[in-house]
């Protein structure tokens, strides 16, 4: 099966998510992340917004993936103002792989694709002691929007952090 190529980093690719890409993601989710989701909820998104869910790969392994839901709801800019939005839901790269612009390389391409499904903002939730993952949101305008007191099941803080999209085009 022919992959959707969209990027590389020297000998990694990142490249849009098939069918056959999700046992891998699952398993990658359960290894890096504490938030786990129901297999089909994976499918689901893929089947949904494919142009949002992505895998870096390393020599045939994935190495990191992102995952998005393209919502129309309450902006998270602008009060009172209606808006298609991109939803970051999981996003995770293989520990010896981070600070190599893998996740950075993973976000860009995200919102490139949330573009492409017509979105004028991206949003996601982010744990406050998440250092590493506030900063590269940050690095590419991510602002702190708001905080989510006990968001997470074991009762940690999240940080909800939003971006114009059409605004800051030049960073993608």
């Amino acid at each position: 099966m022919q992959q959707a190529f969209v990027s590389k980093i020297g000998d990694i690719i990142v490249r849009l998510a098939n069918i056959y890409d999700v046992d891998d993601i699952i398993s990658l989710n359960l290894e890096t992340l504490p938030e786990h989701y129901s297999n089909s909820f994976f499918i689901e998104l893929l089947i949904d917004s494919p142009e949002t869910f992505l895998v870096a790969e390393h020599d045939k392994t994935i190495i990191g993936y992102i995952m998005c839901r393209i919502e129309y709801g309450f902006s998270s800019l602008k009060k009172i103002k209606l808006s298609r939005k991109g939803h970051i839901v999981s996003f995770a790269v293989k520990k010896e792989y981070r600070n190599r612009t893998v996740g950075k390389t993973l976000v860009k391409q995200a919102l490139i694709g949330m573009k492409s499904k017509k979105c004028s903002e991206a949003y996601l939730e982010v744990r406050v002691n998440n250092l590493a993952a506030i900063n590269l949101y940050q690095s590419i305008d991510f602002t702190i929007t708001t905080t989510l007191e006990k968001y997470y099941r074991d009762g940690q803080n999240a940080l909800l952090m939003s971006k114009d999209i059409n605004k800051t085009q030049e960073k993608l």
